[in-house]
């Protein structure tokens, strides 16, 4: 089996620039003029992708553009679309790639987990993880919970955004009434919460490396 290689790995590539890593993909958005002109992009995408790598992309066409995930980082098809695009006059904008996930915290997860997998009629990673197999809803985590937390919030939201669009969407939630619960654990994630203490964490994949392979 090949290795997957890591972000920081992918992002040393040439010819990725146009591309950012969300957990464990790697994804890119072309703005497009029209839904004719996204769809053509798309078909020329399937033409230089051979039968393996189509098994690792997932692509979103809107008339306003085009945002093609890959499950593998595999630099080489990155490259090779990211020309594509060029080619076309499309120009990527690494701000608008994201990936949400809903966390809840959970004393015995074994417990819950059967009880959304079936209200969401979602699949099954694991045994804390849900997914929509038609990939058109946020994934579904579970977090183990040593106690009880009756007064405060078990449900909240993990938003994975570009490495260097972290800091301008963390200080844009903040200038929107929020606040910073914790950055213990940054730049790997950041915790914020609304002005009624409802959180959400946002994630990059720095540091996750380093984490991966125990160096830190």
């Amino acid at each position: 089996m090949t290795r997957q290689i890591t972000a920081s790995e992918f992002h040393a590539a040439e010819g990725v620039e146009d591309w950012r890593s969300l957990y464990h993909l790697v994804s890119a958005h072309f703005p497009t003029g029209s839904l004719t002109e996204a769809i053509a992009f798309v078909d020329e995408i399937g033409r230089l992708a051979d039968e393996a790598e189509q098994q690792i992309l997932t692509i979103d066409v809107r008339g306003t553009g085009v945002t093609v995930s890959l499950s593998r980082r595999d630099a080489g098809l990155a490259r090779r679309i990211s020309a594509a695009a060029r080619k076309r006059g499309l120009a990527a904008d690494p701000t608008a790639v994201q990936v949400i996930n809903v966390s809840l915290d959970a004393l015995v997860s074994v417990d819950v987990l059967p009880f959304w997998r079936a209200v969401l009629g979602y699949s099954q990673i694991g045994d804390d993880y849900l997914y929509d197999p038609s990939r058109r809803g946020p994934g579904f985590g579970v977090q183990q919970m040593d106690v009880p937390r009756p007064q405060r919030n078990r449900m909240h939201l993990d938003i994975a955004v570009p490495h260097d669009q972290a800091e301008a969407r963390i200080a844009a939630a903040l200038a929107a009434g929020g606040q910073l619960v914790s950055d213990a654990h940054a730049p790997m994630w950041w915790v914020l919460a609304d002005a009624e203490g409802n959180e959400v964490c946002v994630a990059t994949w720095v540091g996750r490396d380093l984490r991966a392979s125990g160096a830190i």
